[in-house]
């Protein structure tokens, strides 16, 4: 039986910024607070943590920060994609030696590379590194689609042992849980689908609701895995305006909003992203009011 990184809800984790970089304070205020309202791991230097505006000396040192802050309480699953196949594995080296539990690799951007491809690029790097690896399916952002028979290929390699489904389209999850089985993980990669794909096989979600909800999100995953079906619809149903205002701008703008809503002090995104619209602004105020500020 294959490792199983984690079972319940990781949060995709914001970085914050501020004119010197990284805000490594704030980063670990973060984290202890995750921590302490039972995310199951933290997924750092990702999407959310805008892994692709970082050098590699602050990824490198955010998530040193993870994993010194979390002193292994939770997994720390680090991002290491890109859509250079030698760059993959050497930045996947130095996190390996760094100590994190995992690696969650993007299918390469941009060059769009083939299904084949796609086999080949993670073969590479999953024999240069010994640690278990998530693929992340993300076709709106990639432009590049993990088909279930290369998700199945994939799935025999010893330490690729999960995926990360953010394609949408829960037929294709169906597909992928049927043809791989109990020995390969699947991770929701929607707030919106988490229901969804636990019912179809999987076995929690990465998360950006969780960053402002931890509680909430494991919550929600746990009742569901615990047979409290009706529950854990309830959760899902009751959290969808927040989620759609969340994602009402591309991630992270909607939740690092939030975040400083919530009295931390995340910046705003680097270029290209830039601040939440004003508009949007008073979408996402009113569904934290409803959900979390009231307090």
């Amino acid at each position: 039986m294959k490792k199983i990184l984690f079972q319940g809800c990781g949060t995709a984790i914001c970085t914050p910024f501020n004119t010197n970089g990284v805000n490594f304070k704030e980063f670990e205020r973060l984290i202890e607070n995750q921590i302490q309202n039972k995310v199951d791991a933290l997924i750092v230097c990702g999407t959310t943590g805008e892994a692709s505006t970082m050098t590699t000396e602050e990824k490198i040192a955010t998530i040193e920060c993870a994993i010194k802050t979390s002193q292994g309480r939770v997994p720390i699953i680090a991002g290491s994609g890109g859509n250079n196949t030698k760059q993959v594995i050497e930045f996947s080296k130095k996190l390996e030696n760094l100590g994190v539990d995992g690696l969650l690799i993007v299918t390469p951007y941009y060059n769009k590379c083939t299904q084949n491809g796609l086999i080949k690029h993670y073969q590479e790097i999953a024999k240069n590194v010994t640690l278990p690896i998530i693929l992340y399916n993300v076709p709106s952002r990639t432009g590049v689609n993990i088909e279930p028979q290369t998700c199945f290929e994939l799935s025999k390699i010893e330490n690729i042992v999960a995926i990360k489904e953010a394609s949408g389209n829960l037929s294709q999850v169906a597909e992928i849980s049927h043809l791989c089985g109990e020995n390969f993980s699947i991770y929701s990669g929607n707030d919106d689908q988490v229901l969804p794909v636990l019912s179809l096989g999987g076995i929690g979600v990465i998360s950006v609701l969780s960053n402002i909800m931890p509680e909430y999100t494991h919550n929600m995953v746990q009742s569901f895995l615990d047979g409290n079906v009706t529950m854990a619809a309830k959760m899902q149903l009751d959290a969808i305006p927040l989620i759609k205002a969340l994602f009402s701008e591309v991630n992270p703008i909607p939740v690092k909003y939030a975040l400083n809503q919530m009295s931390y002090d995340f910046g705003v995104p680097r270029l290209p992203l830039t601040k939440l619209s004003d508009d949007k602004e008073t979408i996402l105020k009113n569904e934290l009011l409803k959900l979390i500020l009231r307090d």
